[in-house]
């Protein structure tokens, strides 16, 4: 089966899009909120562009049977890319009213939770796959991607109008319901994953029991 098939070559004009949401992200600042805020509303639609074709190949790969073990790395790959850029973007001092308070209530701490899962589940996920144990994507993993993706999509529009359409307090408020929702969702998909894997801590319970006794005078 060719590697780069149709979907793979989808997935790989997401990551490029993903380059290019980040780079257009990037030059907003909340200082110059006036003129820059269609910077904002451009990156919602590459976003929502991005989100519509993790969709789009992720259905043809398995319709087809073109499923490769490129699109099984790169995929997942590449949402964790775009989503993980946009949190610490959002986070960062580009979106910091003249207070340097955060406009898109997404907080440095919630960053480290939302990347934090990503390097678990993909540490969790290449161990499984090693020792043959099926690691799928569960309701909870797609849950938590769509409620990230939903998150950015709306943070990129209420702060766009913020002080315009409706009041800076408003924006603050819908803004931090989302991320909050997203925050919470994302750890309560990483504990879901972590509960999957509990096999792993029982595997090494299991060594402990029938290895051998360590020596008397050797410290353990």
């Amino acid at each position: 089966m060719k590697a780069l098939n149709l979907p793979n070559q989808i997935t790989l004009a997401r990551l490029i899009l993903s380059v290019v949401f980040f780079a257009l992200l990037s030059q907003y600042s909340q200082r110059r909120a006036d003129e820059q805020a269609w910077l904002l509303d451009a990156s919602a639609l590459l976003y929502l562009i991005a989100a519509g074709t993790d969709f789009f190949d992720g259905y043809l790969a398995r319709k087809y049977g073109l499923v490769t073990a490129l699109g099984r790395v790169m995929d997942p790959l590449v949402d964790k890319v775009l989503v993980c850029g946009t949190f610490i973007l959002f986070a960062g001092a580009g979106f910091a009213d003249e207070l340097g308070r955060s406009v898109t209530g997404v907080q440095s701490w919630m960053v480290i939770a939302i990347v934090g899962r990503e390097m678990l589940v993909t540490g969790l996920r290449g161990y499984n796959e090693t020792v043959g144990v099926n690691f799928g994507a569960s309701i909870f993993g797609k849950l938590k991607m769509w409620t990230q993706s939903i998150t950015a999509i709306v943070v990129l529009i209420v702060t766009a109008r913020a002080g315009r359409s409706i009041s800076n307090a408003t924006a603050l408020t819908v803004n931090s319901i989302v991320v909050w929702l997203t925050v919470t969702v994302t750890i309560a998909s990483a504990m879901q994953y972590v509960y999957q894997s509990r096999h792993i801590l029982e595997d090494v319970s299991d060594q402990d029991d029938h290895g051998s006794a360590p020596k008397q005078g050797v410290s353990t």
